[in-house]
């Protein structure tokens, strides 16, 4: 059989909340057109409330669309509910699981709800392959905020699903558990597995995605391999580190609008397309003051989403 060279392919995707007197609507997603492919890591971004959770919810089957239509891999989810279910696993945002049950009843039963049969099953492996192994048999309501986190990655594992929606993975824990999520998440990605992230931090999606997609008040306004989409945001900072404190800019930088950062440090934002560095050290030498050493900050995957969300709004 030939798998899809698309995961998620989405067309026209619209999706209207209507009250029940039907004068109240509001428009969550927009016409919106999304290809995600097979094998990818990639990341959806966007504000709250930008419609990443009425998407998802919909690839999940919790939500029915208004219009448009959406393949999960080649699945439609209309014309093939079940297929397309199965071929995806959603990790939510809340800690959605039976506190009354040990890790390994969790992942079974849910295998169950899935029609896995138990000679099929491979709970042990999923537990392995996100630490829990040794937790297998103890109560979820007993792990921490971070393993339950892993509980509901392997739980969204049990039927072996080729596509898995991480929404908010590591919402709420600490920098050596996101850390450690981050690994178990790309050895998943690396093992085959398409994944689908959705994240407020966005240096977890500048870590770990190869491609991006922005969605703004409903609509997506950018998709992108990551470095072409960072690339796009033309800007860059040149830090000058001065061999003395001086009390005011030199004249003859005025025109490059610089900011003083500390008595001896001058920040310059400038556009590297324009190739003016040289010209801005040479103003610089030529106000009688002399550079120690220079720093450059590139522009990140932050300055391109504030960049494209707030121009947007």
């Amino acid at each position: 059989m030939k798998l899809p060279d698309l995961a998620v392919s989405i067309n026209n995707l619209t999706k209207i909340y209507n009250d029940s007197s039907d004068k109240n609507s509001k428009k969550a997603l927009d016409s919106v057109n999304l290809n995600v492919p097979r094998g990818s890591f990639f990341g959806l971004l966007g504000p709250n409330g930008a419609g990443k959770s009425s998407l998802i919810n919909i690839l999940a089957g919790l939500v029915k669309k208004t219009t448009g239509s959406v393949s999960i891999w080649d699945y439609d989810i209309d014309q093939d509910d079940r297929l397309s279910r199965c071929a995806i696993g959603v990790v939510p945002q809340e800690l959605n699981l039976d506190p009354f049950f040990t890790a390994r009843e969790i992942l079974e039963v849910q295998a169950g709800l899935y029609g896995v049969p138990k000679s099929e099953r491979k709970t042990d492996d999923i537990l392995k392959a996100v630490n829990l192994i040794e937790k297998a048999d103890v109560y979820s309501r007993t792990l921490s905020g971070g393993m339950r986190r892993r509980l509901l990655i392997a739980k969204a594992m049990v039927h072996s699903p080729p596509i898995l929606v991480l929404d908010e993975p590591t919402a709420g824990v600490d920098i050596e558990l996101r850390q450690t999520l981050w690994g178990s998440m790309k050895e998943m990605n690396s093992m085959g597995a398409t994944i689908l992230l959705t994240t407020h931090y966005l240096e977890e999606a500048e870590e770990l995605c190869d491609e991006i997609a922005i969605i703004n008040n409903g609509s997506i306004v950018a998709c992108e391999e990551k470095d072409k989409l960072i690339k796009r945001f033309d800007s860059k900072n040149i830090i000058m580190i001065l061999s003395e404190a001086i009390s005011e800019i030199p004249d003859s930088i005025q025109k490059f609008k610089p900011t003083m950062i500390k008595d001896n440090r001058l920040k310059i934002t400038y556009k590297p397309s324009e190739g003016v560095v040289g010209e801005i050290i040479s103003a610089i030498q030529e106000g009688g003051v002399r550079i120690l050493d220079v720093v450059t900050e590139e522009a990140d995957l932050n300055d391109v989403f504030l960049k494209l969300t707030q121009d947007k709004k």
